[in-house]
């Protein structure tokens, strides 16, 4: 049988087979309630970040920052950017008052940028009401569905921060 083209790497029957297991995979209830949660996450930073009058870059490194500070590369990886990208984002931020730069404790000629008390502010303004409906929903399980929802949760982040960090593209399905 003659290949398709350059992205073919089979047959016929091999292709379908794939389309079949990844159809058979995708119908998984776990599975499509993952996609619809990451879909959900999405959604909801981007409205998160409309409200507050930022990008959503902004609202992912307030939330990174929210976890400590931060130096300007590190910045640059968590949101996929270049430095020189990253530094306009830190520019928007300071000059909103969220964020602030500060040189680095052990390395003067470094600097971190922190948090500030209306990043935080503003951070929690937004997510509090979000967490308050997630902990009620949370409080309708018993400890056992939460521990297999728990499982199930980091082993998929596990997963997918897996993938994120492949440089060279998807394995084959097999």
């Amino acid at each position: 049988m003659e290949p398709h083209g350059p992205a073919d790497h089979g047959t016929d029957d091999e292709t379908d087979d794939v389309r079949t297991r990844a159809r058979s995979m995708v119908r998984s209830p776990a599975l499509q309630a993952v996609r619809v949660l990451v879909r959900a996450e999405a959604e909801l930073s981007r409205t998160i970040a409309r409200r507050a009058g930022l990008s959503p870059s902004e609202i992912t490194a307030l939330e990174a920052l929210s976890r400590g500070p931060l130096g300007p590369a590190e910045m640059a990886r968590l949101l996929n950017v270049t430095t020189a990208a990253a530094t306009g984002i830190v520019d928007r931020m300071t000059s909103h008052g969220h964020a602030e730069r500060r040189p680095h404790p052990s390395d003067g000629r470094r600097t971190e940028v922190h948090l500030t008390e209306s990043g935080r502010a503003e951070l929690l303004a937004h997510l509090i009401p979000v967490f308050g409906r997630l902990a009620a929903h949370d409080a309708a399980f018993t400890d056992d569905e939460r521990a297999v929802v728990t499982r199930y949760l980091e082993g998929a982040a596990a997963v997918m921060r897996a993938e994120a960090l492949r440089e060279d593209g998807p394995e084959p399905v097999s």
